[in-house]
């Protein structure tokens, strides 16, 4: 029996890595914008969460690399008033944050978010390496992935006097089981 050959499997749209990964279901949200109409940080965003969730609703790669390389996923705040506004009960926050991690696996993580990500990578780092926030080690690592060495130089002294920045992390028990969940999670080696 002859017949045409079997076309190749379109690739995966970032839709369907959304959803696969944060069991959000993308087409209910119908546009109605209650979650932009709330959202505290809406008015600073080149996209707003609605918008960026209509680029990504359509599967259309061009779409995608905009949504991903918008300013607004990395200005949300993750509050979720957005989710509490939805009458569909869209979880916004879960999906700005895959296409945050998506942005930076892809490279194309917006250019004015390169502080937001410093901030992220070093606060994921203390919480790696001790278990919890070290303020020091975060406030360190964010200024060298920053370059901002000398911005608010002067509340350190004053943190430490009032005892707000111990000078030694305290490191949890198990840090090895959170070293796993990085691993197994994120793919981070321990």
């Amino acid at each position: 029996m002859t017949g045409s050959p079997h076309p190749s499997a379109p690739s995966e749209t970032l839709k369907a890595k959304v959803e696969q990964a944060t069991g959000v279901k993308l087409n209910h949200c119908y546009q109605c914008g209650k979650c932009t109409a709330g959202c505290p940080v809406a008015q600073d965003m080149d996209l707003t969460s609605c918008q960026i969730l209509r680029l990504v609703q359509f599967g259309d790669p061009a779409w995608d690399r905009q949504a991903l390389q918008s300013e607004g996923i990395w200005l949300c705040l993750a509050c979720e008033t957005c989710s509490t506004r939805c009458p569909q009960e869209v979880a916004v926050p879960k999906v700005m944050d895959f296409l945050r991690a998506e942005a930076v696996r892809r490279d194309l993580a917006h250019p004015r978010s390169r502080d937001i990500l410093a901030f992220h990578r070093a606060f994921m780092d203390s919480v790696r390496a001790t278990g919890r926030l070290y303020e020091i080690g975060l406030v360190a690592d964010y200024k060298v992935r920053s370059r901002h060495f000398l911005k608010d130089v002067m509340l350190a002294p004053r943190m430490l006097v009032r005892g707000k920045l111990p000078l030694l992390p305290h490191l949890i028990k198990g840090r090895d089981a959170m070293k796993r969940i990085f691993q197994r999670t994120l793919g981070v080696k321990p």
